[in-house]
């Protein structure tokens, strides 16, 4: 539910922030999607709405549900959720680059490096914000604050 919460903040982000940048949507999901589903790549100008956002949310909820383990095992609060925005651009990064779908974050410009960080972080800082509100740490307590707060 976290990642759920995470990604969905993330996407109202990205829709702000197209309005300023006129950056055109990604479906760099949905081709990653497909490539891992079926070992066959799309054309890069394929745009596969129905995969693109299961593979949005899909990750957002797979790794949001590690977040949530890092709560309970009283990894929380900011430092965790800085670990996790790493988490999950490598996720990202790991799934389309071995399909061969995506390219090294060090060959796109730098405002497309920043902006992706900047939504990975939004999305990793809502999702650790969630789940270190809903899930109770093992290590003691329960709420919001914990052992890395």
């Amino acid at each position: 539910m976290a990642g759920l919460a995470g990604v969905a903040v993330m996407t109202a982000g990205e829709k702000l922030e197209q309005q300023f940048t006129h950056r055109p949507d990604s479906y760099v999901p949905g081709r990653t999607l497909t490539a891992l589903a079926t070992g066959r790549r799309l054309p890069e100008s394929a745009r596969p709405p129905v995969r693109n956002h299961l593979m949005h949310w899909g990750t957002g909820a797979v790794v949001g549900a590690l977040r949530g383990i890092w709560s309970a095992a009283g990894l929380r609060g900011p430092r965790a959720s800085a670990w996790h925005t790493v988490v999950r651009l490598a996720v990202d990064q790991t799934l389309e680059n071995v399909t061969g779908v995506g390219a090294p974050p060090w060959t796109w410009s730098r405002r497309d490096q920043v902006v992706d960080v900047a939504h990975k972080a939004v999305y990793s800082f809502t999702t650790g914000t969630v789940a270190d509100r809903l899930i109770p740490s093992a290590r003691g307590g329960s709420g919001a604050r914990g052992l890395w707060d």
